[in-house]
C-alpha cells in the first residue's frame, strides 16, 4: 500500500486524464449491465410468441441494443486511451526522476552496481507502472462496480438463486490471498535475475573487442546463457504458480453456473421462476464471475508491477552522501588556489589510501602527482571535485573549504581530462562543445587548435562533423585525448585536472599533448597525474606519492638532485627511451 500511495502522488498531476478514463469506465460498466437486461426482455418476448403489436417493441429494443453497443465502443476508447495516456506520462516522469537521481549519486554507489541492472530499473521496471495504472487499477474499479451492480440485479431477479451463485466467491478470495503470498517473492526474484542478465549483456557488448581478441566467444555465450536461463527459470517458477491458480479459479467460478443451471432448472420445474429470468441469470453470470475469475490475472500483474516499483524506489530513496551542506555558497569563477590540509582518505574497505596530504597549488601553477600505480594519485584529484569526501583534514579553494561551496559551482570551476577519455556518440564538434553548448564555431576551432587536434580533424572527410562512434571508437587514443583537452580549454575553467593525459600514445602525439598542456600552463591551475615524467618536467611542483603519503616534493631539477624515488624513476624512463 505504501508503494501505491507513493505512485499515486506521482500520478496525481494527470488527474484530468484519469477523471475522463474513470468516468468512461463507469459508463462502460453501466452499458454492460444494461445490455443483458434488454436481451433478456427480447428473449422473453420471443419465447411467448411474437404478434403484430410486438414488432414495434422489438424495433425499439433493437435500437436500444444498437445504441448500447455504439456507446460501448466510445466509452471503451475513452477509458483505454485516457488511462494509457496518463500511465505513459507517469512512466516518462518516473524514468526522468530515476535517471536524474542516478546522475547525482556518489561514485561509490556505482562501485558494486552493474550498468545493465541500473538500465533495467530505468527502462523495464518503470514500464510496469503503465501496467498498474492503465490496466490493473482500472480493471479493479471496473470489476468492483460490475460485481456490485450484477449482484444487485441478480438479487432483484431472484434473491434465493442469487445467494447460491455467491457460494464459490469465498473460495476464490482465499485462493487469491494464498497465491499472492506465494507468487510475490517469485516475481521479485525474476526481476533481480532480469537485472543481472541486463548487466551481463551490457558488460559483454562493451567488452566485445576483448572477447574476440582472446577467443572467448563460446565461453561468454555459455556464461550469458547461464544468466539467461536463471531469469527464465525464475519467471517460470512464478508462472507455474499462475498456471495452477488460473484454472483453479475458473473451476471454482464455474461451480456457480452449475448451481444456477441445476437449482434454477428445479425452481422452474416447481414454477417458482420463468424462462426469461433463467436466461437473464445466465447472461449476467458471465459478468458476475468475470471479475472474480479475473482476480488471478490482476494479482499476477500486480505482483509484477510491485516488484518493479520496489526496485525503482530503492534508487529514489538512496540519498547521496555528497550534497550541498546547509548554507553552502554559490561561487563564480575562482582564482584557482588549491590547498590540502592534512587530508586522510579511505574507501569503504577501510584501507587508508591517502595519509596526511598537505600542499598548496597557487593560481596558474602546475602541480604534478607521480608515483606507482594504486598509491592514490587519481583519488587525490577526485577529492578536489568532491566525488569523495576526506575522512580527515580540509581542501580549500581560494581559502574556502570546498564543503562550504555548492557542488555545482565547485565543479563548474574544474575541467577534467581523464586517461579513459569518454566521448559521446556524436560529432567531433558536439563533443568539444559539450563543455559549452553556446560556443560558436570559431570558438570550437580555436579550442581545437590550442589542443593541437585541428589539423587531424581537417584531414577527416567530414571535418568537425565527423561521427566519433560509441565512446569515440572511430578515433585513435591520442585524438580522443586531444579532443578532451579541447573540451577542457573551451570550458575556460580556472582548474584543469589531467589524469594520465599522455598514457598509451606515441611520441609524436605525446609531443602535441605536451604543447597543448603548455598552452594552458600559467593561465590555469593544473593538477596532473602522470607516469611519463617527460609530460610534467616543467611543472612548478612535483609531488611523489608513495604508500598514500607525499614522499618527495620539488621541481624536476630539485628532485633529480635529491637522488631519491623520483630520480630513480627518471633514470629508468630515460634508459627505456634510449
Amino acid at each position: 500500500m505504501k508503494l501505491l500511495f507513493r505512485l499515486s502522488r506521482e500520478a496525481v498531476r494527470y488527474r484530468l486524464f484519469y477523471v475522463v478514463a474513470i468516468t468512461s469506465t463507469l459508463l462502460l460498466t453501466a452499458v454492460n449491465l444494461t445490455a443483458p437486461r434488454v436481451l433478456s426482455a427480447l428473449t422473453g418476448l420471443v419465447s411467448k410468441g411474437v404478434t403484430q403489436s410486438d414488432l414495434a417493441t422489438i424495433r425499439n429494443l433493437t435500437i436500444r441494443i444498437f445504441s448500447l453497443y455504439l456507446l460501448r465502443v466510445i466509452f471503451r476508447f475513452l477509458s483505454n486511451y485516457m488511462a494509457h495516456r496518463a500511465a505513459w506520462y507517469l512512466v516518462g516522469d518516473v524514468r526522468k526522476k530515476v535517471y536524474d537521481k542516478m546522475e547525482r549519486l556518489d561514485l561509490s554507489f556505482f562501485h558494486d552496481k552493474q550498468t545493465g541492472d541500473l538500465m533495467s530499473r530505468i527502462i523495464s521496471d518503470t514500464r510496469d507502472f503503465e501496467l498498474l495504472y492503465a490496466h490493473i487499477i482500472p480493471d479493479i474499479m471496473t470489476n468492483l462496480v460490475t460485481f456490485t451492480g450484477v449482484l444487485v440485479i441478480l438479487l432483484s431477479i431472484n434473491a434465493r438463486l442469487a445467494l447460491f451463485t455467491c457460494f464459490p466467491i469465498p473460495l476464490v478470495l482465499i485462493s487469491g490471498l494464498l497465491f499472492s503470498k506465494k507468487v510475490q517473492p517469485l516475481f521479485r526474484t525474476s526481476r533481480k535475475k532480469e537485472g543481472e542478465l541486463s548487466g551481463k549483456l551490457q558488460d559483454n557488448l562493451s567488452g566485445v573487442h576483448e572477447i574476440q581478441s582472446f577467443g572467448k566467444e563460446d565461453y561468454e555465450t555459455e556464461r550469458f546463457n547461464e544468466k539467461n536461463f536463471q531469469q527464465v527459470n525464475a519467471m517460470l517458477a512464478a508462472l507455474r504458480s499462475s498456471a495452477i491458480f488460473h484454472p483453479t479459479v475458473e473451476f471454482i467460478s464455474s461451480l456457480g453456473t452449475v448451481l444456477v443451471v441445476s437449482i434454477g432448472g428445479y425452481m422452474a420445474y416447481l414454477g417458482r421462476t420463468n424462462v426469461e429470468d433463467i436466461v437473464s441469470f445466465l447472461l449476467y453470470l458471465g459478468l458476475f464471475y468475470q471479475p472474480v475469475a479475473g482476480l488471478a490475472s490482476l494479482l499476477e500483474n500486480m505482483q509484477q508491477a510491485m516488484a518493479g516499483a520496489e526496485r525503482v524506489f530503492v534508487i529514489l530513496d538512496t540519498e547521496p552522501e555528497i550534497r550541498d551542506r546547509e548554507g553552502a555558497e554559490e561561487i563564480g569563477i575562482a582564482e584557482g588556489r588549491i590547498e590540502f590540509e592534512h587530508v586522510d582518505f579511505a574507501y569503504e574497505t577501510g584501507e587508508k589510501v591517502l595519509d596526511d596530504i598537505s600542499f598548496t597549488a597557487e593560481p596558474g601553477m602546475m602541480v604534478a602527482l607521480v608515483g606507482p600505480t594504486g598509491v592514490g594519485k587519481t583519488t587525490l584529484t577526485q577529492l578536489v571535485s568532491r566525488f569523495y569526501e576526506p575522512q580527515k583534514g580540509r581542501i580549500l579553494l581560494d581559502g574556502k573549504d570546498i564543503q562550504e561551496i555548492t557542488v555545482a559551482s565547485l565543479r563548474r570551476n574544474i575541467s577534467p581530462v581523464l586517461q579513459d577519455t569518454f566521448l559521446f556518440n556524436g560529432t567531433i564538434s558536439e563533443n568539444i562543445a559539450y563543455a559549452d553548448p553556446t560556443a560558436s564555431e570559431e570558438q570550437i576551432i580555436a579550442a581545437a587548435k590550442a589542443a593541437y587536434i585541428h589539423d587531424d580533424i581537417m584531414l577527416m572527410s567530414e571535418g568537425y562533423e565527423t561521427q566519433v562512434g560509441e565512446r569515440g571508437v572511430k578515433l585513435s587514443g591520442g585524438q580522443k585525448q586531444r579532443i578532451a583537452i579541447a573540451r577542457a580549454i573551451l570550458r575556460r575553467s580556472p582548474i584543469i585536472i589531467l589524469d594520465e593525459a599522455t598514457a598509451s600514445v606515441d611520441v609524436e602525439t605525446e609531443r602535441k599533448i605536451q604543447q597543448a598542456i603548455a598552452n594552458m600552463a600559467g593561465s590555469r591551475t593544473i593538477l596532473a597525474v602522470a607516469h611519463r615524467l617527460s609530460t610534467i618536467r616543467n611543472s612548478d611542483l612535483i609531488l611523489v606519492i608513495e604508500d598514500g603519503k607525499i614522499a618527495e616534493r620539488g621541481t624536476h631539477s630539485e628532485l633529480v638532485a635529491l637522488d631519491g624515488i623520483y630520480a630513480k624513476m627518471n633514470r629508468i624512463q630515460s634508459d627505456s627511451q634510449q
